[in-house]
Parts: structure tokens; sequence; C-alpha cells
């Protein structure tokens, strides 16, 4: 029970994303997640698989939806490495490094999403156009400059506090520029 309700409200917080985004398709969108935090306990103390997987479905459907590239943030303990396809690190030119993560080293969701991947790899960093953080995993740093909260219906995916973001290019230019 505590799964499928996971899946209803992901799900309903990814529609109204993409009501309000306009998700430009071949991009990264980046996920960070505690399942600790999830199922209600600290960061990094309860990590579950079962709730990873309970996770990993919807976001999956809204990636291919979307042809977008899902990109897992691992745990401080993998320093925040990110578990993707191999093809797509290449293709965005990002180098890969020496990592499994497991649930106690580099949390369950990478985990989790290391072992659904044909082809998985771990690369240090990404810069995503787009990106969920469930459980205060603080994605930032792998989201371009510019990041944007998107605010929808859904603000908990279980017991976790949950932020969604799109990102936007730099406005420069002061006062003499003109951006639309």
């Amino acid at each position: 029970m505590v799964t499928q309700q996971i899946r209803t409200h992901l799900t309903q917080l990814l529609s109204d994303f993409e009501e309000q985004v306009t998700l430009r398709p071949n991009t990264i969108f980046v996920v960070g997640c505690s399942t600790s935090e999830v199922i209600g306990q600290k960061i990094g103390t309860a990590g579950a698989l079962e709730i990873a997987e309970a996770i990993f479905e919807p976001l999956q459907a809204f990636a291919k939806k979307h042809q977008l590239y899902l990109a897992f943030q691992g745990c401080e303990h993998i320093n925040r490495a990110i578990t993707m396809e191999a093809t797509i690190a290449d293709r965005f030119g990002y180098e890969p490094v020496y990592v499994v993560p497991v649930r106690t080293a580099g949390g369950s969701m990478s985990a989790y999403a290391y072992t659904q991947f044909d082809n998985p790899v771990v690369v240090e960093t990404v810069k995503a156009s787009a990106g969920i953080d469930i459980g205060q995993t603080l994605i930032g740093m792998h989201l371009k400059a510019v990041a944007v909260p998107v605010r929808t219906s859904v603000r908990m995916v279980g017991e976790a506090v949950v932020t969604i973001a799109t990102t936007r290019p730099k406005l420069i230019g002061g006062e003499r520029a003109v951006y639309k």
C-alpha cells in the first residue's frame, strides 16, 4: 500500500510539472532521492530498495514520454556522483569514474537505478536541464546555472519533502539587453 501511494503521489507531481514546463527532449533529468526520508526516517539511515523501485517506475515512464535521460544522484559517500546510461555519458562527454553505488554508499535509489540500466556508469557531475529532489538531497550542484523551482499540488512523496525544478539560460547584458 505504501509503495502504491508513493507511485500515485509521484505520478501526480510529474503530471503537474509537465503542465507548467516545456521539457526539451534529449536532455538530462537528474533525480536525487533519499528512500530513508520517503519512509519517514533520517536521510542515510534506512535505505530501501523496494521504495527505490516504486519511485523508479514513474520516473522511467515520465522520461520515456518526454524523451529525457535519467541521471540518479548518489549520496555524499560517493560525493553525490551520478549514475546514468553509458551511452548518455558518452553523448554529453561525461567521463566515467570507478564506483558502484550500493545501498550503504551511494544510496538505494542510485543503487537500484544502476541495476536497471542496460549499461550503467557513474560520472562525477552533470548539468541537467531539470530535476527532482525527494528528501532534500541537494541536487542543485547537478542542475544548470539558473534553477527555477516549480510549485506543484504534491509537496511530499511519502514522508519526504520534494522539490522539482527546471532551468533557464542566464540573463546577461544589463539594462539595455533584450531578452524576448
